[in-house]
Parts: C-alpha cells; structure tokens; sequence
C-alpha cells in the first residue's frame, strides 16, 4: 500500500527526505486533497492487480520537477494529481494493457507502456487525449 508519507518523499540520487518539509510554501491544501484523491484508486488497482510496487516520483514541486530529468513543464507530478511507480519487471504494465479496462474502472489514467521504462505512470486526471492509456 502506497502511503501518503510514501507519495511525498524524494526519489533522486541525494539522500531521501520529505519534500513537504523542503519546500512547505509551495504545497497547498488542493495538492494534499488531489494526493488523497489519487492514492486511493492507485491502491485499489495494486491490490486488485496483486503487484507490489514503489513509488518512484510522487510530488515534484516546480523547483524539484525542473531537476527530473524528461518531465512535463507542467507535470500532473507538481499539482498531487500523478504517480510513476517501479515496475522494472514489466508485469504491472502488462497487466494492465492485458485489462485496460482495470483504469477505467479506478478511474485512473496511464502514459502509454512504450514511453515509460521501468515504471508506471497513473494519474487521477484526463490527459488533452481523453484516452485512458495516453502517449506524454
């Protein structure tokens, strides 16, 4: 189970810490409410799926998204509302492009397998496309 503690901690090459203690002017109350929006069907997939899975990049405030190497100028990552999890095994990904109908039903969102490597990326949000499984 991915925790709201999980979501917020860093993932790059430093030491891990809480990116809300490093940057507590820039989160807001609607970051935290669209993380609790977002975790919750995250969760539900992981569980009904049966895998496992890390976060890799959860909140990346504006400052920090500038430093993550190939991120959206305007991430979903920096308003709480997407999640990249590990998944350098590939099964989770096959998993879901076996039952993409899994996405709809969490009501969730994934940048299609081809564009990401090593990981998953969900979001509680519709990308321009409107498709559920979406190239950035």
């Amino acid at each position: 189970m991915i925790t709201v503690r999980d979501y917020f901690l860093s993932y790059d090459d430093a030491p891990q810490r809480d990116l809300r203690d490093e940057y507590p002017l820039l989160l807001t109350p609607e970051i935290e409410h669209n993380v609790e929006i977002l975790l919750g069907p995250v969760n539900g997939l992981l569980t009904e799926s049966g895998y496992h899975r890390k976060v890799s990049s959860g909140w990346r405030p504006g400052p920090y998204n500038a430093k993550t190497p190939n991120a959206a100028r305007f991430s979903r990552h920096m308003t709480g509302q997407a999640v990249d999890l590990e998944d350098y095994d590939g099964l989770l990904k096959a998993w879901l492009v076996d039952y993409p109908q899994q996405l709809d039903r969490w009501g969730l969102w994934m940048e299609h397998p081809a564009a990401t490597k090593n990981r998953v990326h969900l979001q509680s949000v519709p990308p321009a496309s409107k498709r559920r499984m979406f190239y950035p």
